[in-house]
């Protein structure tokens, strides 16, 4: 190979690694999705949260959480109940959840992993910030697959899941929660729980025919289920059968 091809080929490398290294080949709007979740992931820290949730707080009651927090050598197991049982009485589930789920660390059973995903899903159901439903969703996924590592068969794990879905779904795939509760309800079709929990869309899409037949039909197989009772309550009110509703009520202990 003679001086001429060296140097053509040597020039054939040098614009091949400015393009690869110095060009933005993907495209702006790429770019921006990107960095758009990167900030996202940044201001939804766990850290983040307690620095805001914080400056909402009285002396008293930063006092009692610092408190806990410095016994958490002592025993954590006991300071981590109190710590997301404290913040959780301070109205915020998401932090909440963080504690539920360091407790659920520790012990690594069904039950922690689970109330940490329930904690974690009242948090994205309460929360306004679309940043912090999304902290609280992929945290209550993350646990309530956990819970099913341990318990593969536990339906209402399979439940809540389908629930996350259901409080804030995923753009391109807006039905997964009621799909992933109906296929539920074709595996588990004596599951009052799955019956309720369709009900309750029902109801909240204004389909009082559908939801009544839902809870018919879980009343039959349990005439004492609370949330039930309480839903058909709801569900006859709403089309105007205050009479039967009554009767309901009376069975639905808030």
């Amino acid at each position: 190979m003679n001086r001429t091809q060296f140097i053509a080929i040597g020039a054939a490398l040098v614009l091949f690694l400015a393009m690869y290294f110095g060009c933005e080949t993907r495209p702006a709007q790429v770019r921006n999705l990107e960095k758009s979740r990167s900030l996202s992931l940044e201001v939804t820290g766990i850290e983040n949260l307690m620095q805001a949730a914080r400056k909402k707080l009285s002396a008293s009651d930063l006092a009692t959480l610092d408190a806990l927090t410095a016994s958490m050598g002592e025993d954590s197991v006991a300071a981590l109940e109190m710590l997301s049982s404290k913040w959780y009485e301070l109205g915020d589930a998401s932090i909440a959840g963080h504690y539920a789920e360091e407790l659920a660390l520790l012990k690594n059973d069904e039950q922690s992993w689970s109330i940490a995903g329930t904690t974690y899903l009242l948090g994205l159901k309460s929360a306004t910030e679309d940043k912090v439903r999304a902290f609280c969703k992929s945290k209550a996924l993350a646990a309530f697959e956990k819970a099913l590592s341990l318990n593969p068969s536990n339906v209402d794990h399979k439940i809540n899941k389908a629930l996350c879905y259901v409080e804030m779904a995923d753009e391109n795939n807006p039905m997964q929660g009621i799909l992933m509760l109906r296929e539920l309800n074709q595996q588990h079709p004596e599951n009052v729980n799955v019956m309720v929990q369709l009900a309750r869309l029902a109801l909240k899409t204004n389909q009082l025919d559908r939801a009544k037949e839902r809870l018919q039909q879980a009343l039959s197989l349990d005439p004492s289920n609370n949330s039930a009772n309480c839903l058909m309550a709801e569900t006859l009110e709403a089309a105007g059968d205050t009479q039967n509703a009554a009767m309901y009520r009376s069975k639905c202990k808030k």
